[in-house]
């Protein structure tokens, strides 16, 4: 199946060379570079609701880096890292930096966390601290691989094509029996989904005139967790897809997750999830057409929003009756630690909070970053009413604002919405940054 895979791929690409050559494709210029992140087993893991830990690791956890020019316009950088968040803090010094040594504005660069659940801290998430030395040594990458990228420009021409993986994920946030939302346990009294779930799988190819390839970016829209082998560090099945197909195929490859907050791969086992991804994606470029690449422009604007009010009285009867019905043993420390984080919480109520929406055009495919972890209904309407044919919807990009449901899902409760560092923007948050991203969407079609 590679080889056949392989062999369709390059007769696309001798079928459609003469359509390149007359599309308005001239002067794209393309690099892409990557750069390991080291880690070791005295890193903590932030990927559950306490501390983790692991032993090992497979593949590698990376920074990926890719930059893009058109004469007359700045350049643009997409950076894809093996990372489970990049807040605001970590997220603008590494802006600042890439615009004084890279010369490429901060409005044009887009750094995406690709939420594997397998690396090392990088935030205060439940009741886990950052791992200051794994930080520093993700800023000094993600500079490196933008600079890499950078030295490598080179003329490129864009192949695009939307393929479909249904069967990876599954909308998560099941209703219960009982009226609560699916979190962890059993769910053997399951009764449906209260959601959608999104198959695209869009793929960005981008070719040498020789059709030689240079560089690959897929998404999906699933959590990325799930290892192939168990207890250890890994760019989850996700990036090690990402890291197969670059050995298979040559160039550089890396993965963008798109709005997932809602599903997850409960369905599926991680080695079958990572067969299907790699068989889609190369599907998908075997078909990839040649794009006409007119502009490549972006747009990164401000976005308030305000910390929740919440009943402390109701939040923590919502926490303790699932948990002490669902958990069992250890019950009692998750209640505590959410007890914990909304008395933290609770002096910050109705503050102001600012963070970033980011929007890119690269001829006809629009790239939307956004900062959240954002319920697939929510990725799926900014698609929807995208200007462009094609939108590719990037979560946890230049920040993360933790959990941002729509209005329905706050009502229904559950684990995504109950208050904590997870989880604090008021409702109709979810909404109101559609809105803005679609607004950002249309002043790029213009």
């Amino acid at each position: 199946m590679r080889r056949l895979a392989m062999t369709l791929a390059a007769v696309t690409w001798f079928l459609t060379l003469a359509e390149v050559r007359a599309a308005d494709v001239a002067g794209l210029r393309v690099g892409a570079a990557a750069v390991e992140l080291e880690a070791d087993d005295s890193m903590p893991i932030a990927g559950g609701i306490h501390p983790g830990r692991a032993q090992g690791q497979e593949g590698k956890l990376r920074a990926v880096a890719l930059v893009l020019e058109k004469p007359g316009s700045a350049p643009l950088a997409i950076v894809s890292c093996d990372v489970l968040v990049l807040p605001r803090e970590i997220v603008d010094p590494i802006v600042s930096e890439i615009e004084k040594t890279c010369g490429i504005p901060g409005a044009n660069v887009l750094i995406h966390a690709m939420h594997t659940h397998h690396a090392p801290s990088t935030g205060r998430i439940h009741g886990c601290d950052r791992d200051e030395l794994f930080c520093n040594r993700l800023k000094a990458g993600i500079v490196k691989a933008v600079a890499d990228a950078r030295q490598k420009m080179a003329e490129s021409v864009l192949h695009f094509k939307l393929g479909e993986e249904r069967n990876v994920g599954m909308n998560s946030r099941l209703l219960l029996k009982d009226g609560s939302i699916y979190w962890v346990g059993s769910r053997e009294d399951a009764v449906g989904p209260t959601g959608p779930f999104d198959p695209d799988l869009p793929v960005l190819a981008f070719r040498s005139p020789s059709g030689k390839l240079q560089a690959l970016l897929f998404g999906h829209s699933t959590h990325a967790i799930g290892t192939l082998r168990p207890g250890v560090r890994s760019p989850s099945f996700y990036g090690l897809v990402a890291q197969d197909l670059e050995a298979e195929l040559g160039g550089t490859v890396g993965f963008l997750e798109g709005a997932a907050g809602s599903t997850h791969a409960y369905n599926i086992a991680p080695a079958e999830s990572f067969r299907r991804i790699k068989q889609t994606v190369l599907d998908a470029l075997a078909k990839a057409p040649p794009q006409e690449v007119d502009k490549v422009v972006a747009l990164k604007r401000p976005f308030t929003f305000k910390v929740r009010h919440f009943d402390e009285a109701a939040e923590q009867q919502a926490v303790a009756e699932y948990c002490t019905k669902r958990i069992g043993p250890g019950a009692d420390s998750v209640i505590a630690l959410f007890r914990q984080m909304r008395n933290e919480l609770a002096p910050q109520q109705g503050q102001d909070r600012t963070t970033w929406l980011a929007a890119m055009r690269i001829g006809r495919v629009a790239i939307v970053g956004v900062p959240a972890e954002l319920f697939t209904k929510l990725g799926m309407d900014i698609k929807r009413r995208s200007p462009f044919k094609h939108t590719v919807v990037v979560e946890l990009a230049n920040d993360w604002i933790g959990y941002t449901p729509d209005r329905e899902a706050h009502k229904l409760g559950g684990y995504q919405v109950w208050t904590g560092l997870h989880s604090y923007a008021e409702p109709g948050t979810g909404e109101r940054l559609v809105d803005e991203a679609v607004k950002m969407l249309e002043d790029l079609a213009k």
